[in-house]
């Protein structure tokens, strides 16, 4: 898909579009982007102009999107600050499952509740959990597009989800009582309770 995508096929391309956009839309959120479409937009619209000059597999081309995002949102919130505009942060609408504990550590849990549960970690670590749970990147491209070493990135992620694991709503999960009151969602998913019996497995 990717190859026909450059050689000008826009169904290919839209074909990536549709399978990028919707994590690409969470991670700007994550970051809190006023405006996360617009960001998207942009982010496309730079996409589109220099996939010619573009070199790598699908893995590098997913990286790449997300590199891009990032610089887009940071020039936003420049931009956000020469107005004097105060941020405000916008939530993720869904996570994607995994198949590891870091994958589904998210797996299955409400709205509300994953945006919460991020705002309670640091900025290095809600970030480099979102890259890696959220846009499916390795930790090698999360070290790439954050400016960190691949050991710094993964003692961020661990941190951040050791501290998701001590989190009450997951050991709940773990402890059998896995409703979630008040949402009006499921209760949280079965990554979420491995991820608390990891959390007490380690203290």
């Amino acid at each position: 898909m990717l190859a026909r995508a450059r050689s000008g096929d826009e169904a290919a391309f839209l074909g990536l579009w549709r399978s990028l956009q919707p994590p690409l839309l969470r991670y700007l959120r994550v970051l809190g982007c006023d405006d996360p479409d617009d960001v998207a937009s942009e982010t496309w619209l730079q996409v589109v102009r220099d996939l010619h000059r573009f070199d790598g597999d699908d893995g590098d081309f997913r990286r790449w999107v997300f590199t891009v995002g990032r610089h887009r949102a940071i020039d936003a919130a420049r931009a956000r600050l020469r107005r004097r505009v105060s941020p405000v942060a916008d939530g993720l609408d869904s996570l994607p499952d995994g198949q590891t504990v870091e994958d589904q550590v998210l797996d299955g849990m409400s709205v509300r509740k994953a945006i919460a549960m991020l705002a309670g970690l640091s900025q290095d670590q809600a970030e480099a959990v979102a890259l890696r749970v959220i846009a499916g990147l390795d930790t090698l491209a999360v070290a790439s597009i954050l400016g960190k070493s691949p050991g710094a990135v993964r003692v961020a992620l661990h941190r951040g989800l050791r501290a998701l694991a001590a989190d009450p709503r997951v050991q709940a999960l773990a402890s059998g009582t896995a409703a979630d009151p008040g949402l009006g969602g499921p209760a949280l998913g079965p990554g979420l309770l491995a991820l608390g019996e990891v959390g007490r497995s380690e203290r």
